[in-house]
């Protein structure tokens, strides 16, 4: 645990040494979380109680939106990239000689990124937004309480399907097109585009099983009260259940690749 603690503290300083791409980022969040604003008060003007939100609640959830696409790296990003990266050069052979294993080391480095995001990218956009907008805030402080649990959990999420695409590069030697396909699905299926309530019947039951849901959606639901008592206990199980499935798919692919990996034809 101590060297995993050391691997995201790292990574941590390694991101906080961008300032000038910190402070570039803060501002397009912004301007886009305002233009999105405007945007989403003018659909709720027409459907005021559209998916069960009324616009304050839909105001806030574009502000969480900016705050959660970098620091769950919803675009793709982080330390998979890195990963794919490496095995693409063939410097992946060292990370299998470390007696560490590569998920728990770039998981932790994944997650040092987040937490340097979250406090930048992600505080900054949702202050403006409150400056600028009625935003609605956790009534409670156990709300807040499990908001904040379920961003790690969301990010573990993001890093299984992330790194799942990075791992295809064994076999590849290029992680491009999963990466840019699975950019397509997350633009999408994590409430990023619209939230997920308001999609129609069936396909907004598929897409709040999916998990790319964990993303934005249920942290959300949390933060707007949307979720409460058991339901808050179902919304983090269900992220937990979709981390555990995808760690352990990473896990299986790893060993396969491992089995028979080639380094520049060697």
């Amino acid at each position: 645990m101590p060297l995993h603690v050391a691997v995201a503290t790292r990574a941590f300083k390694r991101y906080a040494t961008y300032v000038g791409a910190t402070l570039a980022g803060i501002f397009t969040n912004c301007v886009f979380g305002v233009i999105l604003c405007f945007v989403y008060i003018e659909v709720w003007g027409q459907n005021p109680d559209a998916g069960g939100y009324d616009v304050a609640d839909a105001v806030t959830y574009v502000w969480l939106g900016q705050a959660m696409i970098i620091t769950v790296a919803v675009w793709g990003g982080g330390t998979p990239d890195d990963l794919a990266e490496r095995i693409r050069t063939g410097d992946v052979v060292i990370d299998l000689y470390r007696p560490v294993g590569i998920l728990g080391w770039y998981l932790a480095g994944d997650l040092g990124r987040a937490a340097y995001h979250l406090l930048t990218r992600g505080v900054a956009p949702t202050v403006v937004g409150g400056l600028l907008f009625d935003l609605r805030y956790p009534a409670d402080v156990l709300t807040w309480v499990w908001f904040l649990a379920a961003i790690p959990v969301a990010v573990t999420v993001s890093f299984g399907l992330r790194m799942l695409a990075a791992l295809t590069a064994f076999w590849l030697l290029d992680d491009l097109g999963p990466r840019i396909l699975l950019g397509f699905a997350a633009l999408f299926f994590s409430g990023l585009t619209v939230p997920l309530v308001i999609l129609p019947g069936a396909l907004r039951d598929v897409a709040m099983a999916l998990p790319w849901a964990t993303f934005l959606q249920v942290p959300a639901d949390i933060w707007l009260g949307k979720r409460t008592g058991a339901e808050v206990a179902e919304g983090l199980a269900f992220m937990l259940g979709w981390a555990a499935v995808l760690l352990a798919g990473c896990a299986f692919v790893l060993r396969r690749a491992e089995r028979r990996v080639v380094v520049q034809g060697g």
